[in-house]
């Protein structure tokens, strides 16, 4: 999809009657947030680089969860650099604005572990939660069997939207508990429905 058809998808669209097309991706790239205003989800592209470290460049430190995001540029490049070479990664696009990002390593485990993170000014209006069906649309098209991620205890908030979607605590310690979701369970094919299909 060009930056032309990016900007044209994100001015305004009512999808909820598509069916999608075989060459559709795993899930819709089109969503809404909570407040009804368009989003983009699609891959990312190294031409991307640059706004996924203004992202997390700008970041509150309250957003900051077991050391992460770095909080110096440099480091925030490095790190950013070593997950889009190895492994694959999602962003969320508002609209000419990157305010989310998913990101899976490695690519080639089947149980690979992600990280999520998303805009400040953006949070709890499902952008978040978007990020995650497309995260599990897109694992189960690469035949990954499951997904794990390392969460802080404290994080209720986050805790709670891993557990709606189907994750499991499957190890927990004082400051974090580790959480999995196999890719057999029945959340793989439904967020890879069609909007028309879609009870959400």
């Amino acid at each position: 999809m060009s930056t032309r058809e990016e900007s044209a998808v994100r001015s305004h669209w009512d999808h909820s009657s598509c069916e999608g097309t075989v060459d559709c991706p795993p899930r819709c790239p089109r969503a809404t947030d909570d407040r009804g205003v368009p989003f983009l989800v699609r891959p990312y592209r190294p031409a991307d680089f640059e706004s996924l470290v203004e992202l997390y460049d700008s970041l509150d430190e309250s957003a900051a969860t077991m050391g992460l995001p770095p909080f110096t540029r440099p480091r925030i490049e490095a790190w950013l650099a070593e997950l889009t070479s190895n492994g694959w990664n999602l962003i969320a696009l508002l609209d000419d604005r990157t305010v989310g990002h998913v990101a899976v390593t490695p690519a080639d485990d089947p149980d690979p572990e992600f990280v999520v993170f998303v805009d400040t000014d953006v949070q709890n209006r499902g952008i978040g939660g978007e990020l995650l069906k497309q995260l599990i649309a897109y694992a189960d098209d690469r035949d990954h069997e499951a997904l794990s991620l390392d969460v802080s205890t404290d994080n209720r908030r986050a805790v709670t939207v891993y557990e709606n979607v189907g994750f499991e605590t499957i190890e927990e310690s004082a400051l974090n508990r580790t959480m999995r979701l196999p890719l057999d369970d029945p959340i793989a094919d439904r967020v890879r429905r069609p909007p028309a299909e879609r009870l959400e």
